[in-house]
């Protein structure tokens, strides 16, 4: 007996030797890495397409959820495997390991809704030749910005944001609104697109209104972020109190503040990137990107074989890409007929465009020649 243990005690050593051979002649940033151990559970099931959420919630109302819902409509339709990943922490390295853990468990195809991804997925591309990604509002570079660089299994899609909030400012002074906000989260350049257009818009129907000089007023700033806190809740109730009443919120996740403050004064908010008039009856509309399409016409057109690899998608009103939810908007006068007479002008490029994003080292400010009838405070 004490023989035959001994025996089973070498054979043990010996396998574990082997194993540990083995393992030492493994090549690094080969998939090979990327085992059971360092992503348990991953291998039991496949997931052919998947997101990778940013520091966001799944459910944020904005960016996040608008492309996950994309994704989960077609891959319901087509009774696809699907799950969305939410990173470890807010850094390149952090988006790049749920890109490897997604790659790891099966997928064909990754949505990276942000510019917050821009890095990861310019090294990612190059990694996982075989997988395809959607990259929303961003082109890949590297770290330094000193390449740029979109590979062929990466499609970038960007949305004319100065076009959506030019149709918000516009419309929010056709209803009758003469003291407006702009609250925007970072000063990246959608945002500050949107705050442009916001401008741009309001100046416009103050024009064709024959409004005089200082009629219109706008609050203008960004809070440096794009998260939830008591800070933008206060600063939006104080511009409601001194008079503001509709705020344009900017920025994911504070917009829930704002539409705090706004129940709370009896104001009214502009929802941003989806249809946000399900969160408040204090939302009146939204400058909404078409985040939901577009990412289910991306994905379908790889199964379709025809995945518009290596390009930068610019979606505008002509596409359908931008646009107010009409049906659900909450306008005292502000009509559909206004709506599609305005919309018309922007497809034809009636309407010039100001596509300025130099904010000139000031995170308040807003280009020369905007507003000429409208006070920005």
């Amino acid at each position: 007996m004490e023989k035959f243990v001994k025996q089973i005690c070498i054979i043990l050593i010996a396998v574990i030797f082997l194993a540990a051979i083995f393992g030492c002649n493994r090549q690094p940033g080969t998939s090979s890495e990327l085992d059971s151990a360092k992503f348990p559970g991953s291998a039991e099931q496949t997931f052919e397409l998947a997101l990778i959420t940013d520091f966001g919630d799944i459910n944020d109302k904005s960016f996040n959820q608008g492309s996950w819902e994309g994704l989960v409509l077609y891959a319901a339709e087509n009774n696809i495997s699907h799950k969305y990943y939410h990173p470890a922490g807010n850094s390149d390295s952090s988006y790049l390991a749920a890109i490897d853990l997604a790659v790891h468990s099966g997928a064909k195809v990754i949505v990276t809704p942000g510019f917050l991804f821009e890095v990861s997925v310019f090294i990612a591309q190059d990694r996982y030749p075989d997988v395809y990604f959607i990259l929303i509002d961003g082109v890949p570079h590297s770290a330094d910005y000193s390449i740029f660089k979109t590979g062929n299994n990466v499609v970038s899609i960007l949305f004319a944001e100065n076009q959506a909030g030019f149709l918000a400012g516009y419309a929010a002074v056709k209803d009758g609104y003469r003291r407006l906000g702009f609250l925007g989260g970072m000063a990246v350049p959608s945002v500050v697109l949107f705050g442009n257009g916001f401008i741009h818009g309001a100046e416009y129907a103050a024009q064709e209104l024959g409004l005089a000089a200082g009629s219109i007023v706008i609050n203008y700033h960004y809070t440096g972020h794009f998260n939830a806190t008591p800070e933008v809740q206060t600063m939006a109730a104080s511009w409601y109190n001194d008079g503001i009443e509709v705020i344009f919120a900017c920025g994911g996740a504070l917009g829930s503040s704002v539409i705090s403050a706004a129940e709370q004064a009896g104001k009214s908010v502009i929802g941003v990137d989806v249809d946000q008039s399900g969160e408040s009856l204090s939302v009146i509309t939204s400058a909404m990107k078409k985040l939901q399409i577009s990412i289910y016409n991306c994905i379908s057109s790889y199964y379709l074989n025809s995945f518009p690899g290596g390009q930068t998608l610019i979606l505008d009103v002509s596409s359908g890409g931008v646009g107010l939810p009409m049906a659900t908007s909450r306008f005292r006068t502000f009509n559909s007929a206004d709506y599609n007479a305005i919309f018309g002008k922007l497809a034809n490029n009636e309407i010039p465009m100001i596509n300025n994003i130099d904010i000139n080292g000031s995170p308040d400010a807003v280009p020369v020649d905007i507003a000429r009838i409208i006070e920005v405070r």
